[in-house]
């Protein structure tokens, strides 16, 4: 049966990274009987301008139906000024929603050959390797009311609601303890109950849901300013961390910036499988659109491949094919190639399209 990606590039970056990411399909298709076919759409700024919309309707119905949604980036400094709903990042939002992928993974994980690379010391850092699980679809990115209102008397006011269900937490809670049974068996969930009420239910929904359905599992608790702390004090204490999307999104930037870059680092959000077993998932690289190096040549594209990787674990289950890819940029980086955003005296500096041609010489020499 045919697989059926659908890339939404995006923007900056975002075409050019992916362009080295429909190689590595196109590899897989030819090398390992993958089976996929490509369709490509429009996300973010590029859409908006193309159709006054961050996304359209059609491309978020043909995102439903895919087996697997692959984004670039979206974003840029040319749509500062258009209207709030139309913001490039409207459109990342209405897919995460619409697809209901409450789930997001984000591995940071720290290569041998970029352990020097971290802005900590080489033994902070190096065999570092991290889960982050954030809850996607709640919390305050969603909460209503969201609103500012004029109060008068040059006074206004800006709210932004922390809201969360039992069924919300539980369900994330579940992805973090399965994960964490197939990796060290640890989990660390990671709320504020000292001065949220939200905290205080998620700390007790883990709890409750821990010790119903996952006493194997070890669990801990710890507040989100700690963590953070943590994270740089001595981020290899920790495996599998989960937790709700506002602290999710800056924990896992934190612990981006171990590995050495933002240009690293893949992502995973993905929903719940439905009655047939299928399950929407969208993998996209944790970087931004990098407009000031858009159209040079120069991004890295390991993160956006990595993201490709993961699909093939998550949505394909085809473990050992993800397990060669990510050996293939592996031994790239051991053999000294990279990218600006990564570059090491004594390294060889290449851009966007020869990282793309030294992964798929790996993978052919890694599949004999």
């Amino acid at each position: 049966m045919t697989r059926n990606i659908l890339i939404v590039a995006g923007d900056g970056i975002g075409p050019e990274v992916m362009g080295e990411v429909e190689r590595v399909i196109g590899w897989f298709n030819e090398k390992r009987g993958f089976d996929a076919s490509i369709e490509n759409e429009l996300v973010g700024g590029c859409c908006y301008d193309a159709h006054g919309v961050a996304v359209t309707d059609e491309t978020v119905e043909k995102a439903k139906k895919a087996d697997a949604v692959l984004l670039g980036a979206v974003g840029g400094p040319k749509w500062d000024n258009v209207p709030y709903e139309g913001r490039p990042e409207a459109g990342l939002l209405r897919l995460r929603k619409d697809l209901e992928l409450f789930a997001n993974l984000r591995p940071a994980l720290c290569f041998a050959a970029l352990a020097d690379a971290s802005s900590l010391k080489r033994e902070i850092v190096e065999g570092l390797d991290i889960m982050i699980v954030r809850e996607l679809t709640g919390g305050v990115y969603f909460g209503e009311p969201k609103e500012i209102t004029d109060l008068g008397n040059g006074e206004r006011r800006g709210v932004d609601t922390q809201v969360y269900t039992t069924s919300e937490i539980r369900r994330i809670a579940e992805v973090a303890f399965d994960l964490a049974k197939k990796r060290d068996n640890r989990v660390m969930s990671v709320e504020k109950r000292n001065v949220m009420k939200s905290g205080v239910l998620w700390y007790e929904e883990v709890k409750k849901l821990h010790g119903e359905k996952f006493a194997d599992v070890k669990l801990e608790h710890m507040l989100a300013d700690n963590c953070a702390m943590q994270l740089v004090r001595n981020p290899k204490q920790f495996d599998v961390i989960v937790t709700d999307n506002l602290f999710g999104d800056v924990l896992s930037d934190i612990a981006s910036m171990l590995t050495g870059s933002l240009g690293m680092l893949p992502s995973a959000s993905l929903g719940a499988k439905d009655a047939s077993g299928k399950a929407c998932a969208m993998y996209e690289p944790v970087h931004g659109s990098a407009p000031d190096i858009a159209g040079t040549g120069a991004a890295n594209p390991i993160a956006s491949i990595l993201s490709f990787a993961m699909a093939l674990r998550y949505t394909f289950e085809l473990g050992a094919d993800a397990d060669l890819l990510e050996k293939a940029v592996d031994t790239v980086l051991a053999d000294g190639l990279r990218t600006g955003d990564i570059m090491q005296p004594g390294m060889k500096k290449v851009g966007t399209k020869e990282m793309g041609d030294a992964i798929l010489a790996a993978l052919t020499k890694l599949n004999g």
